[in-house]
């Protein structure tokens, strides 16, 4: 009789799980995660969406080892909102094994983008050793003209594309953050527009500085060869992504507001970007609720955790969690996790701070 019902069981367990594909087959379903993505939350302001993006990913046709759809179904499953593809021009490693021509990776991952409603960006990798280094054009119509020896006539015919150029990981190969002579040319003609300041698993807080003294944006990404959750792992944010605070969700609205420079970077719940946005995200992420004449009650709504100091106390505001804490009676408040700089902080003075909190307390 026991055996009988852990029978029972047993068949019960396994076709909870499955379904009848015929008489002799049945086939598990519930594994199948591949239309499911994670939700992240990352508030607008101002009228603005957050976007959550990665704008420097290479696929099997450069230096890669992931077909180009597969980079949409890694980006759509994380929550992410547009990826570029960004395959080397100079450098193609598979080409004689991979047919087509510097525009098919993108056209493979457009396809897998329009089918899942992901916004893809074309773009293309200008490869150079240092002093120039690596830049990335976004937004190309056509890859190929950007096949030329000279590296700063390929820059001129992705402008004349209309491109956004970003220059790629300063800090990199020889651990050395240095801004040369042609990059100065280059930002004051307006041929770089964006700064990368944290790629891979690197970021560069000597560039921290860049962007602002340029007028440039600041940028984030992964540069990825391999499988994301191989090397970071699955889950909510776990690339470094660069954060577009946009108009609407559409490439046109994207571009429009990268050459607006408004933007931040965000990697393992680090924020850098420049004060005027990164205050209002900062503030946008908090609603607050005043116990009494004394103490507030903090709740963070965001999927970031934040780190702050205030009156020399160390206040810890994780994700999707409330927080009570007393009423600051002296500033600034110092958000330890979110640079504006090198070595510079966000600040809230006291009197700022108390405007905020105005604005974002709830009625008791």
């Amino acid at each position: 009789m026991k055996r009988f019902f852990l029978s029972l069981m047993l068949v019960g367990a396994f076709t909870a799980q499955a379904q009848l594909r015929n008489a002799d087959v049945y086939e598990v379903t519930e594994i199948d995660h591949s239309m499911q993505r994670n939700v992240v939350e990352i508030p607008g302001f101002d009228g603005y969406q957050t976007l959550k993006c990665d704008f420097h990913i290479h696929t099997a046709f450069s230096d890669g080892s992931v077909w180009p759809d597969m980079r949409v179904e890694e980006a759509w499953q994380e929550g992410l909102d547009a990826i570029a593809i960004t395959d080397h021009i100079e450098y193609r490693p598979h080409k004689e094994q991979l047919k087509g021509d510097l525009n098919e990776s993108f056209k493979i991952a457009k396809k897998r983008g329009d089918e899942l409603g992901f916004l893809v960006i074309h773009g293309s990798e200008i490869t150079r050793s240092k002093p120039l280094g690596h830049l990335n054009a976004l937004f190309l119509q056509d890859s190929n003209p950007l096949d030329v020896e000279d590296p700063l006539k390929a820059i001129d015919e992705a402008k004349r594309q209309g491109a956004f150029i970003m220059w790629n990981h300063p800090g990199w190969p020889d651990d050395k953050s240095t801004l040369y002579p042609v990059h100065e040319e280059l930002l004051k003609a307006n041929k770089i527009d964006g700064i990368e300041v944290f790629n891979f698993t690197e970021y560069y807080p000597k560039a921290f500085d860049w962007p602002a003294q340029y007028g440039k944006a600041f940028m984030g990404n992964t540069d990825i060869h391999g499988l994301i959750s191989g090397l970071y792992g699955w889950g909510k944010l776990v690339r470094p992504v660069t954060l577009v605070f946009a108009k609407g969700r559409s490439e046109q609205a994207i571009r429009e507001a990268l050459f607006a420079h408004r933007t931040a970077v965000l990697f393992q719940d680090v924020l850098v970007g420049p004060a005027e946005y990164l205050s209002k995200l900062v503030m946008a992420c908090f609603q607050v609720r005043q116990i009494n004449s004394g103490r507030l009650e903090v709740t963070n709504q965001s999927d970031i955790s934040f780190k702050a100091t205030v009156d020399g106390k160390l206040i810890l505001l994780p994700a999707r969690t409330a927080v009570q804490m007393d009423l600051p009676q002296q500033g600034p408040l110092v958000m330890q996790n979110c640079y504006v700089g090198q070595d510079k902080q966000l600040t809230f003075e006291l009197y700022e701070l108390e405007g905020m909190l105005r604005g974002a307390m709830l009625e008791h």
